[in-house]
Formats: structure tokens, C-alpha cells, sequence
């Protein structure tokens, strides 16, 4: 219908550059339309008032607007409009046809055919025909990489058994390849799945739009497939940290998506290889729409994992293989030494000692001040270890990963030592604790002392705010999503057990949580509502306040082996120490490799005062399945001191362990530190999720580059319409609008309109 009242297609109209070849000036168009305009205004006025004085005024614009628009319409016409579009000169151009051949393409949708044999009945069924009546064409078929085919014939050589897509980085590749030819467009078959690395499966990647931009290569692309699969779920992502401490607790964040069981229940599983780490029930939201979910899990024993994140399949699942992911993940036994300074002997120091010595990867050393000159250390490595009490030197104190400081008066600290506090926190990147006590806080000199902004909340004012009286606790809703202060898995069970616990019998008033801190728990002492649990990040380190020293009672009146006080401290304790690095870290943007092994490593170097190492030799060992052993030679940042950086390839899928070291450059080298990190190279993995068609990413590609979006089923057009182009070889072709069928119908309709409404209204 559109080429037969427009005479031409619409790629005419969309990619063609719309002129004026009458010898007047634009402009005067303008003046005679607007004089035309104002001229019929006057005369209807005055006819119509006298002809017809009870006419009205809207039936009079009515008619001005008619009599405007065919004026309008005569004069434009007498101007010779036009369009100016490039065309492909016939049979000079080629035409590059890519059909996906990923693994993707073997799916049978609900018709019972694959996407593949579509895609090739779709081809030989008159497309490609259509095409070389026209052009010249190059077939290729496009998986991890592009591959021409000989003699043009798709069906033989394709077959979907590629283990990944790669569009960016094969499309990118046609336009190298193809640089000395007269390509003139390329015509992409395919289902849109996308594994490059830097497209993540949303869009292409912005070299190979850029490639195709430059050569002025527009992309059409056919899309096949379902945009959403009937019934289907499919785990989208799983976030867990890199690292974690042998049998603690890991918090991992599960995001899924599902269609056709909405309402429904299913089941999320931890395992390590066939052991299942946890289980959880959870009901599955609206089609289509990302799912969170929140899983702790006791990761186990110290070692290298790959640990399989899954949702049990449903009944009439369509796609099982995108039901379960895998993540690597380092567990260390590594013990973090946490240092104590408590200022007094009091319950609280003897039970938080207690609940940590059923903790085998944290060793709290304590110095407990017994009298005004004398302190009583426990947990020490050597008789020197704090033998003349808290330390005054960097490198004695930033060996530790955490501080506690118990009921404990600021002025305790020398100047020093509060700026080394600082530096720990700032600078180290340690974790500070500071509890309530009699000398603690406000009424310790906290709020005037020079460390006051490392505390998470602003302290009141006095001395007086330590209270002997009982207390309830509450979480917060922060707290009760906090791995923290997680005493049981759910949620609910695990608020309503923190209201249960025995009463606090002193407390501190800490304050208002300062702006960017977390208050975790509350206290409930009378009618008021005081912070209990706040924490917060300085610098590169943290700090919390925990304002109590009565939760001994927790262990005490509680039932016989109730494991909330133990439990409670050791992740708090581990949270303090968990992110505190150690002299040498090292990271990588990707620990999963899909389909390629390219991987980028980088640590960060620090001396033993945790300034940054320049000219440290930095080395990574990498170890791998079927014997893989390699040494790589880390570079230094020439922006950034202190860090190095390697690229390796790991060449075969599997479990890779790197451990970098780090070690001075002196005549007489000494070692700074190492660290480890884990990776892992799936291969045909990506294939199996989003397996719907990413119509997304096919319009993005289309619209990106001047080309369009077909559905399989209107392909009648598309030999014609490839053709308007301003790649390859191509002329510009004026096509002029004055003898639109269009054109003629409204010079027909406008004074045939105006004539019967006039008749209607009496005024003819």
C-alpha cells in the first residue's frame, strides 16, 4: 500500500535527502504560501459574513483550511520537489549474507523447526536468488569467528555446533577483510545471541560499530527464534566474593528470571561438587521480570572451589541447561590476627576471647590494662610482641587486620599513636571496633579528641551517657539483610530471634549515625531508641561501634548451647578483618572466561608501612589443568605506583590458580607479600542462557548502521530495498514527487471535500 500511493519504497524516502529543483528560492515559497494564506483568509471573511452571516466562525476555518492547503499543495508542486538517494549500481556491488551457525540455532521453536533450518529455508527459499539477480554474494557463516563459504552454497557447510557468538567481533572482521571490496551491504541471519566479552549480551560493542560506520556499511538483519521462551527459568547472574574464610558463612546474591511460572515455587541449591551447601524455597515473581535472592551458605574447608549455583527444573521446562551456573571461589585458612587494647577486666573481654578461639582463622591478641602502669597480653606470637604496650611504629601495627578498642579513654593514645589509629584505618586499610564501656566513647574524650571522624556516629555531648540500665535489641531493616548480624536464614526467624535475645544491662549512647554509616541494631531502653551496631568505610579500611559491653549476657542466661553470642562475634570480627588487604592485592576484571582466554591480571604493591611499592619485581605463577605451569612477569602502571600489571591466555577450559608475589628491588631482595586469586575458562557454556531472540541487540544493530530489522516473513521486499546504500559502488538517483499517486488523490479530495461541506452547510 505504501509504494502505491507514495510510487516508491520506503527506504526512498528513510535514507534519501529531500530537494527542491524548481530554479526559485525555498524562501519564496514560504512568502507566496503565507500570502495565499492571509489573501483567502480576507476574502472568506467577507464572502461568508455576507452570504451566510449566521455561519459559524469554525466551519469558516474549516474551509479556509482546505482552500489553504490546496494552494499550499499547487505551489510546492510548481517548486519540483524531490528526493536524492544513493543506489547500489547493479551487479558491481556484493552483498555479504552472514547466518549464525552457534549452537543457539539448533533450538526448535514451537513450529518444530530449528532456527538454523529456517534461516536456510529462508535463503533458498528465494532470498538469495533475489540478491544475485541484483549483486554479487559472499556467504559466511559466523559463530566464535567468521568463515567464508565456498561457492556461496549455505546449506552443506553450516551446521549449529559453534560453542559461542561472537557479532561484534566477526562483524568487525568482515569489515577488515572486506576493506578493498565493493561491499554494499551485509545481510545478518541470526538469533541474536551475543558471548563477546565486552557486549555482555546487550549490545554490540562500540569498535565494531565503529568499523561498520566508517565503510558506511549498513546491517540488515533477520531475526529467528521466540522473544521469550513459553516456560523456562534461567539464572541470570550469581554475585559471590572472590574470597572467603575457611567454614564461615558466605552471603551470595542469585538473580533469575522466569516465564510461564509465575507464582510457583522453586528450590535454589549451593553445591561443591555433589555436596549441597544450602537449599532454599522461594516464590517465583511476574514473567519476565529480574529476580533477586539472598543464599548463606558455610563455603567449608580451606582450598580452591567451584561451587555450582542452581534452581531445580520445573515440569515442562523448555530450556534445562541455563538452570545452573558455576563461580570460583578461593577459601583461605590463613589466620587474621585482630588486636584487643581493653582498658579494664570486665565480662565482656572474657566471653568476645572465648567465642573466638572456636574461630581457627582469627587470633585475637589482647592487651588488657590491669592496673595504671601494667597491661596483661594474651595471644602474643613472641615474649616482645606489645612488651612496651601499643605500638608506635607502622610496621608493628599495620600487621595486624583489626583493632578493638574496649572501654578505653582517648587520651590513653599519644598524638602518635591517634595518628597512627588514622593511618591504620586510612591508609592500611584495617577495621577498627570500638565498644561501650565506662571510658569509652563520649565519656572516653572520643568526641574531642583528633580521631572523632574516624567514628560512625556524631558522639553527645558529656560525660555521663554510659547507662547501667537493660536494654532490648531490634534490627534494623539493614541489619536484618546483613550478613553480620545473620543468627539464622530467614529473614523473619532471624529478626524475631534478635528481639527474643536476653536484655543488654549497660549501654552506651553513642549518638546519630553520621551521614554514609549503617546502623545495624538498635536499643530499646525505655521510650528511647538509641544506635547499637553502626558501621561505616574510611578511606580504604572501615570502622564500627558495637555501644555495649553487655553482650556476655547473651552466652550466659541464654539456653545451654545456644550459639547466638559466638555466632554473632565471629562474624562481626570477620567482617572486620575480611576486606583488610594485605601488602601485596591482586585482582582480575573477569574470574569466568566464556569461550576465550584472554585474562588480565593486577596487584597492588604496598611496602611494609603500606606505601605504595614503584619498583617492586612483581611475578605471577599460574597453574592450570593438564599440567598447565607458567611464570608471568607483571609491568608497572606508568599512572599508578604501585601497580603492575600481565596478560595471559589461558588456553583450555578448566580451573586456573595465579599467585603473585611481590618483592623489593634491593642488592638484597626481600619478599613484600603474595596473594592469590582464582579464574576459570568455560567453554560452549555462554550458548546455553538467554537462548530467546535478542531483538534488542539485532534493532540495535540495524538502527545503528542505517539498516533494518526483519521478520522472516518479510523478506518479499528485501533484495530491493538493500539496494539503497551509500556503500560500495552507488549513484545518486533523483526521483522526483510530482506525480505521486498521492498527490493526485489530495489535489482530487481537498476541493471535493471543501464543495460537499459547503453543500452541507448551505453556503455553496
Amino acid at each position: 500500500m505504501f509504494q502505491f500511493l507514495f510510487k516508491y519504497p520506503s527506504p526512498v524516502f528513510t535514507k534519501g535527502r529531500f530537494v527542491l529543483l524548481g530554479s526559485w528560492p525555498a524562501w519564496l515559497l514560504v512568502v507566496f504560501i503565507l500570502a495565499a494564506m492571509g489573501g483567502l483568509a480576507f476574502l472568506i471573511r467577507h464572502r461568508l459574513r455576507d452570504a451566510a452571516p449566521k455561519m459559524k466562525s469554525w466551519r469558516a476555518w474549516v474551509i479556509w483550511g482546505l482552500q489553504s492547503a490546496l494552494v499550499a499543495l499547487i505551489l510546492f508542486l510548481l517548486w519540483e520537489p524531490a528526493m536524492i538517494v544513493s543506489e547500489l549500481s547493479s551487479q558491481q556491488n556484493i552483498i555479504a549474507v552472514v547466518v549464525d551457525d552457534s549452537r543457539s540455532m539448533s533450538i526448535a521453536d514451537s513450529d518444530g523447526k530449528t532456527r538454523e533450518a529456517a534461516a536456510l529455508a529462508a535463503l533458498e527459499g528465494g532470498l538469495l536468488a533475489g540478491l544475485r539477480k541484483r549483486f554479487q554474494t559472499r556467504v559466511y557463516k559466523l559463530g566464535s569467528s567468521l568463515t567464508p563459504i565456498k561457492d556461496g552454497a549455505p546449506s552443506q557447510p553450516i551446521a549449529p555446533v559453534e560453542p559461542a557468538t561472537h557479532i561484534s567481533d566477526g562483524l568487525k572482521q568482515l569489515a577488515a577483510e572486506t576493506s578493498d571490496l565493493p561491499v554494499g551491504a551485509v545481510l545478518l541471519l541470526s538469533d541474536g545471541g551475543e558471548n563477546t566479552a565486552a557486549a555482555d549480551n546487550s549490545g554490540i560493542s562500540l569498535d565494531a560499530l565503529q568499523a561498520l560506520r566508517n565503510r558506511r556499511l549498513p546491517v540488515h538483519t533477520i531475526g529467528f527464534g521466540a522473544e521469550a521462551l513459553a516456560h523456562d527459568v534461567e539464572i541470570e547472574d550469581v554475585s559471590v566474593a572472590p574470597h572467603a574464610t575457611a567454614n564461615a558463612r558466605v552471603a551470595t546474591t542469585i538473580t533469575l528470571m522466569q516465564h510461564g511460572y509465575a507464582g510457583q515455587k522453586a528450590t535454589l541449591i549451593v553445591r561443591d561438587g555433589d555436596k549441597t551447601l544450602a537449599a532454599r524455597e522461594v516464590e517465583l515473581e511476574p514473567n519476565g521480570r529480574l529476580q533477586t535472592e539472598e543464599l548463606f551458605f558455610p563455603v567449608g574447608a580451606a582450598g580452591a572451589k567451584r561451587l555450582t549455583f542452581s534452581v531445580e527444573p520445573l515440569a515442562g521446562e523448555e530450556n534445562l541447561a541455563n538452570n545452573a551456573v558455576t563461580r570460583p571461589i578461593l577459601v583461605s585458612d590463613a589466620k587474621r590476627r585482630i588486636l584487643y587494647v581493653e582498658g579494664e577486666p570486665r565480662w565482656e573481654y572474657k566471653f568476645i576471647r572465648r567465642a573466638e578461639d572456636d574461630d581457627p582463622t582469627v587470633q585475637v591478641v589482647s592487651m588488657l590494662r590491669t592496673s595504671e602502669n601494667k597491661i596483661y597480653r594474651q595471644g602474643i606470637s613472641d615474649p616482645a610482641e606489645l612488651s612496651e604496650g601499643f605500638p608506635v611504629r607502622p610496621k608493628d601495627l599495620f600487621g595486624y587486620s583489626g583493632i578493638i578498642i574496649g572501654s578505653v579513654a582517648a587520651d590513653y593514645f599519644t598524638p602518635l599513636q591517634q595518628e597512627l589509629l588514622r593511618e591504620y584505618v586510612d591508609r592500611r586499610g584495617g577495621g577498627i571496633l570500638f565498644l561501650g564501656g565506662r571510658e569509652a566513647l563520649s565519656d572516653g574524650g572520643w568526641a574531642a579528641s583528633s580521631l572523632n571522624d574516624l567514628l560512625p556516629t556524631f558522639l553527645p555531648q558529656g560525660t555521663h551517657n554510659f547507662h547501667r540500665n537493660p536494654a532490648t535489641v531490634e534490627l534494623t531493616s539493614a541489619g536484618v539483610d546483613s550478613p553480620i548480624t545473620r543468627l539464622l536464614d530467614d529473614k523473619e526467624k532471624n529478626a524475631d530471634r534478635w528481639r527474643k535475645l536476653t536484655y543488654l544491662a549497660d549501654y552506651e549512647d553513642a549518638g546519630s549515625p553520621k551521614p554514609g554509616a549503617t546502623v545495624l541494631a538498635e536499643m530499646h531502653a525505655g521510650h528511647r531508641s538509641l544506635p547499637l551496631l553502626v558501621t561505616q568505610s574510611y578511606g580504604r579500611g572501615r570502622t564500627a561501634i558495637m555501644a555495649t559491653g553487655g553482650t556476655w549476657r547473651w552466652q550466659m542466661s541464654e539456653a545451654l548451647g545456644d550459639p547466638s553470642h559466638d555466632l554473632f562475634w565471629q562474624q562481626l570480627l570477620r567482617w572486620l578483618v575480611a576486606e583488610s588487604p594485605g601488602p601485596v592485592t591482586a585482582t582480575t576484571p573477569q574470574r569466568l572466561l566464556m569461550d576465550e582466554g584472554h585474562v588480565q591480571l593486577a596487584a597492588q604493591v604496598r611496602d611494609h608501612q603500606f606505601q605504595p611499592a614503584a619498583d617492586a619485581h612483581v611475578a605471577a605463577h599460574i597453574v592450570g589443568p593438564a599440567g598447565i605451569d607458567a611464570l608471568v612477569e607483571m609491568t608497572p602502571s606508568e599512572e599508578t605506583p604501585g601497580l603492575y600489571h600481565a596478560e595471559w591466555t589461558a588456553e583450555k577450559p578448566g580451573a586456573y590458580l595465579a599467585e603473585i608475589t611481590a618483592e623489593s628491588a634491593d642488592a638484597t631482595p626481600q619478599s613484600l607479600g603474595s596473594d592469590v586469586l582464582t579464574f576459570q575458562r568455560e567453554d560452549g557454556v555462554a550458548e546455553n542462557f538467554h537462548t530467546e531472540q535478542n531483538r534488542h541487540l539485532l534493532d540495535q544493530l540495524s538502527a545503528e548502521t542505517g539498516g533494518r530489522y526483519w521478520k522472516p516473513s518479510e523478506l518479499a521486499n528485501l533484495p530491493r530495498d538493500i539496494s539503497y546504500s551509500e556503500a560500495g559502488i552507488s549513484v545518486r538517483n533523483t526521483k522526483e514527487l510530482w506525480d505521486l499517486p498521492i498527490v493526485f488523490l489530495l489535489l482530487l479530495a481537498l476541493p471535493i471535500t471543501e464543495w460537499l461541506l459547503r453543500r452541507k452547510w448551505g453556503v455553496v
